[in-house]
């Protein structure tokens, strides 16, 4: 059943939107480590370093916030999938507890650059 007003994203506009997601965040002085990285919770599409700081990011593009927005759509079931992926990313890294990391959201209203997206620095915790 097709939702009024739904649409599904094509893997084309996903790629397109993280690699936005990205050149704004280098253009803000992060470093990219890794992008698409498949683990048992999910996907995380971005891992990035802020200085010391490992950070992993979610990326959405919604450009119909009729039912949510970007940012409301990184509910808690996904907040824990994300979690759960970062430290299975971690443990297979070898990467110590210890390395302080964040999870960030950037939302794209669309695809058109000359909208900057709204970046969440720190978007939720791991409590």
């Amino acid at each position: 059943m097709k939702l009024l007003g739904s649409k599904k994203r094509t893997p084309n506009q996903g790629a397109a939107a993280e690699r936005l997601a990205r050149e704004f965040l280098e253009r803000e002085g992060l470093t990219f480590i890794a992008a698409n990285v498949k683990g048992p919770g999910g996907e995380i599409d971005l891992i990035m370093r802020a200085g010391r700081t490992l950070v992993f990011i979610e990326v959405r593009l919604r450009s119909n916030s009729r039912f949510s927005s970007a940012v409301e759509s990184v509910n808690p079931a996904k907040q824990q999938r994300l979690i759960q992926t970062a430290s299975w990313y971690l443990q297979q890294q070898k990467l110590t507890d210890e390395l302080p990391c964040r999870f960030d959201v950037v939302a794209l209203s669309s695809l058109d650059t000359t909208q900057p997206p709204q970046w969440i620095v720190d978007a939720f915790g791991t409590a």
